[in-house]
């Protein structure tokens, strides 16, 4: 499996709310960065999984996607829009990058940048402005598929 497919499998895990099929990607002594610049990782998979289990009440349908990537060595770059239904059925859609570190085929470090205060306004029910529906209108990747 490519690194890229790792984290694809990841996405649609969490699509499903499989949180063991989630942290069965990543390492026991994961570094996530889940929001980098604006709160502390969490670090090893233990708190990996209170993290996930206090996102999932909040959340109606998962919709991230990956529209780009770039590898080198054991790191992934990625390009999409971590996108879902909140549970009160507000639509959530922010572009964002990631970097994601490899330790033995599992990710060990996971960063990911987004804009808050743009992901705060859609959970309090405002539709994402023209320039960010353009930006995520694109076709994601599939597993397997290089480019």
């Amino acid at each position: 499996m490519t690194r890229l497919d790792t984290l694809l499998s990841l996405i649609e895990f969490w699509k499903d709310r499989n949180i063991d099929g989630v942290l069965s990607v990543m390492h026991e002594d994961i570094v996530w960065h889940y929001a980098a610049a604006i709160a502390p990782p969490v670090i090893g998979r233990a708190k990996a999984r209170r993290l996930l289990e206090s996102l999932a009440p909040g959340i109606g349908e998962v919709r991230w996607r990956i529209f780009d990537y770039a590898e080198r060595d054991e790191t992934l770059f990625v390009e999409g829009v971590d996108e879902y239904v909140s549970s009160e059925g507000r639509l959530v859609s922010a572009p964002y990058a990631g970097v994601v570190l490899f330790k033995d085929g599992l990710i060990i470090a996971l960063r990911e940048y987004f804009d808050l205060s743009g992901v705060t306004r859609m959970k309090e029910g405002d539709a994402a402005p023209p320039h960010v529906r353009e930006l995520i209108a694109r076709d994601a990747l599939k597993m397997g598929e290089m480019l």
